[in-house]
């Protein structure tokens, strides 16, 4: 252990010198532990709540210019592009996801810290349409501290999406991220504060959900609580926020269905799936987790989807040419294995894959795993979070919408049609928040992402990300309605 790195909580511009208990953190493709971080206890954070408070109350930050925070946001950018290489390979390490998937993905995050620098300098107040001689200007302005809840999966690009918004809206940010995946998320606070952010206004803890985010997530003075999870913390926090009416952005996870048609060239077809499934060992919200494929060229599909799958690549996550890389920890690769098991109860075809799998005797690896199965399985309908997929046959449009809506999760949805017609109007018909024709995945800090049923409620990215870590205040300024109601004669007394 001396020789292990240590990184403690980044607070009001250093990182803690306070001594907490500490949390292990494996890399799951080695079995290794690469450091500790910080298990924060509850009087910690209700010290950092109340700093955080006090350092949004003094407006250095709240109160700055639109121009100020533009400038600080868009340095953070330049600073985060020059570290991507080493954030490449800690992200790569901590999330056992191969290198090749994290140069791709961290080469892109710099670009929300752009977008939202640009909306904190360009958004503007507005005036209604007031009947009279009123005129009603409105206007935003930031909420006050916000807890900010990460995943493991995409550590640095989902708490990146949120920071950047928050920040661009004037607010002070605590973010808890994953005991499993913290490391890169703990490097932001240095990269803000060489940006020229002004310290105490992005604190960052280490520590367990169940504990420290539970202790954040209670605490009455929060202004608002957003959180990628799954459903079960969500109901804790939601809890929680309801007895202190605290607004809560919840990104809760989802059941995408992939939906191929007949006008896709098969290939292209099995592209799109393989792509849609495996990207980070299917461990993302919107893994395209179902597969339904029209009955006219169902059995062509299978065939070349399982070939494909059977040559997929698993190994060390820091080969270039590794295509697969570890799932999270070893309870990823028992939940993988016990839906397989499951699926094979209720009578589901293995058509490949469904074991574990040690590189060089270690790691927490699953097999790429597919399983003909009916719509109403246990497969079918909840989410595995690992590469364990469902292929459904559909024998038409109405029945293909019918299986894609059939779940209690609303995230996303990909069409693939050569069928233009086609995709609109069977897009027009799924029940998601975010549907894809002839791609999956695609993302960018200007389109809304975010579900519906299950699947969550709020927006991250765009316009709705910002203004939802704002507060809306009306003005109304009257020059001409005289306040004679009570009036002996009043004549055309206005009340509303």
């Amino acid at each position: 252990m001396a020789n292990i790195l240590h990184v403690s909580n980044w607070v009001n511009g250093y990182h803690s010198t306070l001594a907490h208990p500490q949390i292990e953190i494996i890399n799951p493709a080695t079995e290794a532990l690469i450091a500790t971080i910080d298990d924060t206890p509850r009087e910690t954070v209700n010290d950092i709540v109340t700093a955080s408070l006090d350092n949004f109350r003094n407006g250095t930050w709240s109160k700055a210019d639109a121009s100020t925070r533009f400038a600080v946001l868009s340095h953070a950018a330049n600073i985060l592009r020059s570290n991507l290489p080493e954030l490449v390979s800690l992200e790569t390490a901590q999330t056992g996801r191969p290198i090749r998937e994290m140069r791709t993905q961290l080469s892109r995050i710099p670009e929300w810290l752009d977008y939202f620098a640009s909306l904190a300098r360009t958004h503007e107040g507005r005036v209604t349409p007031f009947k009279g001689p009123v005129i009603n200007t409105v206007t935003h302005s930031p909420l006050g501290v916000v807890a900010q809840i990460t995943p493991w999966n995409h550590p640095l690009l989902i708490a990146t999406k949120k920071i950047a918004a928050a920040l661009a809206a004037g607010n002070v940010i605590i973010v808890k991220p994953s005991e499993m995946a913290p490391l890169s998320v703990l490097r932001l606070g240095k990269i803000f504060q060489e940006a020229g952010l002004p310290d105490g206004t992005l604190q960052i803890l280490g520590g367990y959900g169940r504990d420290t985010g539970r202790y954040l997530c209670e605490d009455s003075r929060l202004a608002k609580i957003d959180l990628t999870g799954g459903i079960g913390t969500y109901k804790a926090i939601s809890t929680l926020a309801a007895q202190n009416i605290i607004p809560i952005t919840a990104e809760l996870g989802g059941k995408a269905p992939v939906c191929i048609f007949p006008s896709m060239d098969i290939r292209q077809a099995v592209r799109a799936a393989l792509f849609a499934s495996f990207i980070a060992s299917g461990q993302t919200c919107v893994t395209g987790s179902r597969t339904l494929v029209h009955a006219e060229i169902y059995d062509e599909f299978v065939d070349m989807m399982v070939s494909k799958t059977k040559t997929l690549r698993i190994g060390d996550p820091m080969n270039d040419d590794t295509q697969i890389g570890a799932v999270i920890s070893e309870d990823a690769v028992a939940r993988c294995a016990r839906f397989v098991s499951q699926a094979k109860e209720d009578g589901g075809k293995m058509l490949c894959g469904g074991g574990a799998v040690r590189i060089d005797g270690k790691g927490f690896f699953f097999e790429p795993t597919l399983v003909e199965t009916r719509s109403d399985s246990d497969l079918a309908r909840n989410e595995v979070f690992g590469p364990v997929i469902a292929i459904i046959k559909c024998d038409s449009e109405d029945d293909m919408v019918g299986v894609a809506n059939s779940t209690a999760y609303a995230l996303g949805a990909s069409v693939w049609t050569n069928d233009f017609n086609q995709a609109h109007r069977i897009a027009e018909r799924i029940e998601a928040g975010i549907v894809w024709i002839n791609g999956h995945h695609l993302n960018d800090p200007s389109s809304p992402w975010g579900g519906f049923k299950e699947s969550g409620m709020g927006k991250e990215n765009g316009l709705a990300a910002y203004e939802s870590y704002t507060k809306v205040k009306s003005l109304i300024i009257n020059y001409g309605v005289a306040p004679t109601w009570f009036d002996d004669e009043a004549e055309n007394a206005r009340y509303g």
